[in-house]
């Protein structure tokens, strides 16, 4: 139930301030299982990363021949040669380290937090599992962002849709309930925005009505994680990142080939091949863009 990054290739934005401005580590090469090209070329400071991934006003850069197909998983090879030609400045991946993961679900009280959802939802969802060898872990889940997404193609309203930098949002202001989405998406990450759940107060400086982030959220539609793709345009990490207290969580640019939680820098297209990362249920054909590495190496048993 695994796709194995190695074999098979890895996944599949915006000028701002403040996400990589304090001091990041720049991981040797021996310490992720494989060397680096050139390293001195590659090493990458948390201010240019931030700088590289950060967005602050303009959405994304297009060419003049028109918006591009998403950047497609296939292309990890040609992302870390410099070879693939695309159509925005960024194309955002999750990577969750399974092997740091400490199921503290820290990750669900951030996200809920920044997006003043009730206790009772959670768009990150944690799991407790035991592997193939008996071996307990924990293994967060949320919106896969999947470049063939079944609850785009089922929306009758076109609420939920992609944004060029490959971020999928619902537009709670045309959402009409119907709960489509939620039939169709195989890892059970949307939630429905119940009359009966109370909402924690929004202070009026942080309301928001944009697709990107929508707060508080209307009642009688669906809520999901988008990345937080609002923090990530104005250069901050998003809420679930900086929440982890075991580092375990790195955002993604599949354009720059890059991957950082805020305190160590890599090279994304070689971190996911070197610890052999997985797609889960990648086999069904939706192409997800959130990727894990097991906590020993080993094959899970889903």
């Amino acid at each position: 139930m695994t796709e194995n990054a190695r074999s098979n290739g890895g996944p599949s934005g915006h000028v701002g301030i403040g996400l990589f401005d304090r001091a990041t580590t720049v991981v040797p090469a021996q310490d992720i299982r494989c060397p680096l090209p050139d390293p001195a070329s590659r090493e990458i400071s948390r201010r240019q990363f931030l700088h590289t991934i950060g967005a602050a006003g303009a959405l994304v850069a297009l060419k003049a021949s028109g918006v591009q197909r998403i950047l497609a998983s296939e292309d990890l090879d040609a992302i870390a040669a410099g070879t693939l030609d695309i159509a925005t400045d960024h194309q955002w991946v999750m990577v969750f380290d399974l092997r740091r993961c400490d199921g503290c679900r820290d990750c669900i009280k951030g996200c809920q937090k920044e997006h003043f959802l009730p206790k009772e939802v959670e768009w990150i969802k944690v799991y407790d599992l035991v592997d193939a060898q008996g071996l307990e872990y924990s293994m967060p889940v949320l919106c896969m962002e999947c470049e063939n997404a079944p609850c785009v193609r089922v929306c009758p309203a076109r609420a939920t849709y992609y944004q060029p930098d490959g971020v999928i949002v619902v537009d709670q202001s045309i959402c009409i309930g119907c709960r489509m989405c939620m039939a169709a998406c195989p890892y059970d990450v949307r939630v429905f925005n119940w009359d009966r759940q109370p909402q924690p107060p929004v202070p009026p400086e942080h309301r928001g009505t944009r697709p990107e982030f929508t707060a508080p959220q209307r009642k009688g539609t669906v809520g999901k994680c988008a990345m937080c793709v609002h923090r990530l345009r104005l250069g901050e990490f998003p809420a679930c990142v900086e929440a982890c207290t075991m580092d375990a969580i790195y955002v993604g640019d599949l354009v720059e080939d890059v991957m950082s939680n805020g305190k160590e820098t890599f090279m994304l297209s070689q971190y996911l091949r070197a610890n052999d990362a997985f797609r889960y249920r990648a086999e069904l054909g939706t192409a997800p863009r959130v990727y894990y590495v097991a906590g020993h190496g080993q094959d899970l048993d889903f």
